[in-house]
Protein backbone atom coordinates (compact mmCIF):
# COMPACT_ATOMS: atom_id res chain seq x y z
CA UNK A 1 0.00 0.00 0.00
CA UNK A 2 1.37 3.41 -0.97
CA UNK A 3 0.67 6.42 1.23
CA UNK A 4 0.83 10.09 0.25
CA UNK A 5 0.22 13.32 2.16
CA UNK A 6 -1.08 16.35 0.24
CA UNK A 7 -2.30 19.83 1.03
CA UNK A 8 -5.00 21.37 -1.14
CA UNK A 9 -5.75 24.99 -0.32
CA UNK A 10 -4.20 24.41 3.11
CA UNK A 11 -6.33 21.36 3.97
CA UNK A 12 -4.30 18.16 4.63
CA UNK A 13 -5.23 14.93 2.84
CA UNK A 14 -3.78 11.50 3.63
CA UNK A 15 -4.21 9.26 0.59
CA UNK A 16 -3.53 5.52 0.69
CA UNK A 17 -3.61 3.56 -2.56
CA UNK A 18 -4.68 0.09 -1.51
CA UNK A 19 -4.75 -1.54 -4.94
CA UNK A 20 -5.08 -0.89 -8.66
CA UNK A 21 -6.48 -3.55 -10.97
CA UNK A 22 -6.79 -2.55 -14.62
CA UNK A 23 -8.81 0.69 -14.44
CA UNK A 24 -10.20 0.42 -10.87
CA UNK A 25 -8.23 1.89 -7.97
CA UNK A 26 -9.17 1.27 -4.34
CA UNK A 27 -8.05 4.29 -2.30
CA UNK A 28 -8.55 5.67 1.17
CA UNK A 29 -8.67 9.47 1.61
CA UNK A 30 -8.53 10.69 5.23
CA UNK A 31 -9.87 7.33 6.39
CA UNK A 32 -12.74 7.12 3.85
CA UNK A 33 -12.55 4.35 1.26
CA UNK A 34 -13.30 5.01 -2.40
CA UNK A 35 -13.34 2.93 -5.54
CA UNK A 36 -12.08 5.12 -8.38
CA UNK A 37 -12.59 4.32 -12.06
CA UNK A 38 -9.57 5.43 -14.09
CA UNK A 39 -9.81 6.67 -17.65
CA UNK A 40 -7.27 4.06 -18.83
CA UNK A 41 -6.10 0.81 -17.28
CA UNK A 42 -2.83 1.08 -15.39
CA UNK A 43 -0.08 -1.22 -16.60
CA UNK A 44 1.77 -2.43 -13.52
CA UNK A 45 5.50 -2.81 -14.27
CA UNK A 46 7.30 -5.83 -12.96
CA UNK A 47 9.52 -4.85 -10.03
CA UNK A 48 13.25 -4.72 -10.70
CA UNK A 49 15.49 -5.28 -7.71
CA UNK A 50 18.97 -3.81 -7.88
CA UNK A 51 21.56 -3.29 -5.20
CA UNK A 52 22.83 0.22 -5.77
CA UNK A 53 24.81 2.37 -3.37
CA UNK A 54 24.99 5.97 -4.47
CA UNK A 55 25.45 9.25 -2.67
CA UNK A 56 22.57 11.68 -2.44
CA UNK A 57 22.93 13.83 -5.50
CA UNK A 58 22.07 17.43 -6.08
CA UNK A 59 19.21 17.80 -8.51
CA UNK A 60 19.44 20.84 -10.71
CA UNK A 61 16.27 22.86 -10.99
CA UNK A 62 14.66 22.44 -14.43
CA UNK A 63 14.99 25.09 -17.12
CA UNK A 64 11.53 26.34 -16.13
CA UNK A 65 13.06 27.39 -12.81
CA UNK A 66 14.83 30.21 -14.58
CA UNK A 67 11.63 31.80 -15.91
CA UNK A 68 11.28 35.37 -14.75
CA UNK A 69 8.53 35.97 -12.20
CA UNK A 70 8.94 39.74 -12.66
CA UNK A 71 11.74 42.02 -13.84
CA UNK A 72 15.03 40.81 -12.44
CA UNK A 73 13.46 38.12 -10.23
CA UNK A 74 13.55 34.40 -11.03
CA UNK A 75 11.82 31.44 -9.45
CA UNK A 76 13.43 28.33 -8.01
CA UNK A 77 10.95 25.54 -8.70
CA UNK A 78 10.57 21.99 -7.43
CA UNK A 79 12.09 19.65 -10.03
CA UNK A 80 9.91 16.78 -8.76
CA UNK A 81 7.05 16.29 -6.30
CA UNK A 82 8.06 15.88 -2.67
CA UNK A 83 8.08 17.20 0.88
CA UNK A 84 10.08 20.22 2.02
CA UNK A 85 12.47 18.89 4.69
CA UNK A 86 14.49 22.06 5.23
CA UNK A 87 14.81 25.64 4.06
CA UNK A 88 18.45 26.69 4.15
CA UNK A 89 17.94 30.44 3.50
CA UNK A 90 15.94 33.40 4.80
CA UNK A 91 14.32 36.34 3.03
CA UNK A 92 16.94 39.01 2.38
CA UNK A 93 19.86 36.56 2.45
CA UNK A 94 22.37 36.82 -0.40
CA UNK A 95 22.99 33.55 -2.27
CA UNK A 96 25.33 32.45 -5.04
CA UNK A 97 24.35 30.22 -7.95
CA UNK A 98 24.72 26.61 -6.77
CA UNK A 99 24.08 27.32 -3.06
CA UNK A 100 21.60 24.86 -1.55
CA UNK A 101 18.41 26.76 -0.71
CA UNK A 102 15.87 23.99 -0.02
CA UNK A 103 16.08 20.28 0.85
CA UNK A 104 13.25 18.31 -0.76
CA UNK A 105 12.44 14.69 0.12
CA UNK A 106 11.16 12.64 -2.77
CA UNK A 107 10.81 8.86 -2.81
CA UNK A 108 12.58 8.60 0.56
CA UNK A 109 15.65 10.48 -0.73
CA UNK A 110 16.76 13.97 0.21
CA UNK A 111 17.48 16.23 -2.76
CA UNK A 112 19.34 19.53 -2.49
CA UNK A 113 17.65 22.25 -4.53
CA UNK A 114 20.17 24.92 -5.50
CA UNK A 115 19.96 28.61 -6.32
CA UNK A 116 19.75 29.10 -10.08
CA UNK A 117 21.49 32.50 -9.97
CA UNK A 118 23.36 34.91 -7.73
CA UNK A 119 21.13 37.35 -5.87
CA UNK A 120 19.02 38.06 -2.82
CA UNK A 121 16.20 35.79 -1.62
CA UNK A 122 13.09 37.90 -2.22
CA UNK A 123 10.32 35.54 -1.11
CA UNK A 124 10.01 32.02 0.31
CA UNK A 125 6.74 30.43 -0.83
CA UNK A 126 6.94 27.15 1.13
CA UNK A 127 7.37 26.03 4.71
CA UNK A 128 9.10 23.02 6.24
CA UNK A 129 6.74 20.03 5.95
CA UNK A 130 4.85 21.33 2.91
CA UNK A 131 4.14 18.88 0.11
CA UNK A 132 4.87 20.38 -3.30
CA UNK A 133 4.19 19.28 -6.85
CA UNK A 134 6.72 19.36 -9.70
CA UNK A 135 7.16 22.90 -10.97
CA UNK A 136 5.87 24.57 -7.79
CA UNK A 137 7.70 27.79 -6.95
CA UNK A 138 9.76 27.25 -3.79
CA UNK A 139 11.30 30.73 -3.57
CA UNK A 140 12.30 33.71 -5.66
CA UNK A 141 15.73 35.30 -6.11
CA UNK A 142 16.29 38.82 -7.38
Amino acid sequence: MKEYNYKIKGAPYNVKIQSIEENIAKVEVNGIEFEVELEKPVVQPKPVVRAVAAPVKTIEAPKAAQEAVEDGVSAVRAPLPGTVNDIKVTVGQTVKKGDTVVVLEAMKMENNIDANRDGEVKEIKVAKGDTVMEGAILLTIG
